[in-house]
């Protein structure tokens, strides 16, 4: 029987397709447009351009007042005037490209000037574009429409890369030994890249990568994943497949694309005795061994179910050995080592809080087995 819910109801052939987010149509959504010029009739004429235009419009004479509102208001678009009083718009725009809050918000310098390096300058300071004064409305509001629409792709991928991120904080809320877990290795690993003079492309996919590393394992069954005694080698089997896991559900997000090998190779062993792809050596790729080794280590100074905390230098005592056994990169353990020892402000501020101090010191010789069954849950292996 058909009722109303099941009921296909004829389109009109001629009928607008429309894009919706959050149950609106994308074209009704008001997209928000700074005008900064210390011109005020310039800035009127923008204004009413744009406010027929259908958007929503906020207006700033300087530079100093441009970085506030942007900071404040986070537009969708800055159009920039290039020569005013004080801070200039070259210098607004280099400040906003450089503020991680405001680096993706397009900026269009407007600007009287038509030289050839004023316009490179312009570029060099981080502008998406540069638009001549005068200008023809329909140019104006062209250059406005293909930057909006570019700016609202962006805001997809951060939507997209912020579900990423809560459902890998849900697998952490799982467990209460794992408390800040993740937010631990993505600024040891970030600060440990830094050290090692890592790009700082690289940086940003570490501190990426210490968020969601362990993603994949959304596809474990939360009875192996919480299970406090020994995995058999069925359940062994499982979790050894959440890197891969991982993997593919982040490849999707093209800007996680230097996080990929990060995600699927963070449990492969210097020796290539790990998984999933047995690496071994310069093979495994720089960034895993860095977050390897922070992983290792925040595994062994905080209490899970089946270990107690080790204090920092008995974890590190037993990373030396596991170092001598060939698991871990020896260069990029030494300088993680020192960057301990030395007392780094994020290594000292991060140190895990549920350190059980009633429990005994109790240690484990590594084994030479790639992972002793008493020790499955172990992070090395």
């Amino acid at each position: 029987m058909e009722t109303v819910a099941s009921r296909r109801w004829p389109v009109a052939a001629n009928a607008p397709k429309l894009e919706f987010d959050h149950g609106r149509p994308v074209d009704s959504i008001q997209q928000t447009i700074l005008v900064v010029d210390d011109d005020a009739s310039v800035r009127s004429t923008v204004s009413a351009i744009l406010r027929r235009a259908g958007y929503e419009v906020a207006t700033e004479a300087d530079g100093d007042g441009a970085l506030d509102a942007a900071r404040r208001l986070r537009p969708d678009l800055v159009l920039l005037d290039i020569v005013m009083p004080g801070c200039d718009g070259l210098e607004v725009c280099r400040q906003l490209k450089a503020d991680v809050e405001t680096r993706l918000i397009p900026v269009v310098l407007l600007s009287g000037l038509s030289a050839l390096d004023d316009r490179v300058h312009g570029l060099d300071a981080g502008a998406d574009d540069l638009l001549s004064k005068p200008f023809e409305t329909v140019e104006l509001l062209a250059r406005v429409k293909s930057l909006l629409k570019l700016k609202r792709y962006t805001d997809d991928l951060e939507r997209a890369e912020s579900v990423l991120v809560t459902l890998a904080r849900s697998i952490e809320g799982k467990d209460p030994y794992t408390e800040g877990h993740c937010e631990r290795l993505s600024a040891l690993a970030t600060e440990l890249g830094r050290r090692l003079r890592l790009p700082e492309e690289d940086l940003t996919s570490l501190d990426r990568a210490g968020i969601v590393h362990d993603i994949g394992k959304l596809a474990v069954p939360d009875t192996i994943l919480l299970k406090e005694g020994p995995l058999t080698p069925e359940e062994w089997t499982i979790i050894r497949k959440h890197p891969a896991m991982g993997e593919h559900i982040c490849t999707p997000i093209r800007s996680f694309h230097r996080v990929l090998p990060i995600i699927r190779h963070h449990h492969e062993k210097f020796d290539g005795s790990g998984y999933p792809d047995g690496l071994k050596g310069i093979e495994v790729p720089l960034t895993a061994r860095v977050l390897q080794v922070v992983d290792v280590y925040d595994a062994l100074t905080t209490k899970r179910t089946y270990k107690p905390a080790f204090p920092p230098l008995d974890a590190l005592e037993t990373m030396d050995a596991e170092v001598k056994m060939g698991w871990w990169d020896p260069d990029v353990y030494a300088e993680f080592r020192r960057m301990i020892l030395d007392g780094d402000k994020a290594a000292l501020v991060l140190r895990p809080r549920n350190q059980d101090r009633d429990d005994p010191r109790r240690r484990w010789s590594p084994s030479p087995r790639p992972c002793p069954p008493e020790k499955a849950n172990h992070a090395a292996c």
